[in-house]
């Protein structure tokens, strides 16, 4: 018997665009602290993180530049847009965090944002370090490659 997929589980947003401008040296799952109103947002599907990034400001690790929509049945108590948000890592991850971008000058890059099967909104990181513009063409090139080499094998499988 088929297992029935969770509804609360369930991707809101993701970067495609991060792994096209960085290597992804390692992840990690973290929580985020949202108004109400926010995760109401994030339910209808209104949001997005690819001109986001994490930072560690003052011993606390926040996402910046996200976009909720607003909701627009809270009128008055609604929140802001692109407001600055909270998220939550253990005191071992973040001084981990700290170390990689401070040391190593890598780059706290959101990759996405779904509801875990709790239903609690999470945001997976990634470390991750910049791609010069050779090493993009390269990728491109390899993707490009990639998918001539398996359209000829099925032309192959065909005959």
């Amino acid at each position: 018997m088929a297992k029935l997929s969770d509804p609360n589980n369930k991707l809101i947003a993701e970067n495609r665009r991060a792994r096209f401008d960085y290597h992804i040296e390692s992840d990690l799952e973290a929580g985020i602290m949202l108004l109400g109103s926010e995760v109401k947002s994030l339910r209808q599907g209104g949001s997005n993180i690819a001109d986001s990034y994490a930072s560690i400001e003052n011993g606390e690790l926040w996402l910046i530049n996200s976009y909720i929509a607003p909701y627009l049945q809270a009128k008055t108590w609604g929140h802001e847009e692109r407001r600055h948000r909270k998220l939550l890592v253990s005191r071992k991850e973040l001084s981990r965090l700290w170390n990689a971008v401070g040391r190593e000058g890598m780059t706290l890059v959101p990759l996405k944002w779904y509801f875990n099967d709790r239903g609690m909104v999470k945001v997976k990181l990634g470390v991750a370090k910049g791609k010069k513009v050779a090493d993009k063409r390269e990728t491109s090139a390899k993707r490009d490659w990639d998918r001539q080499k398996a359209r000829l094998l099925k032309q192959n499988n065909r005959d």
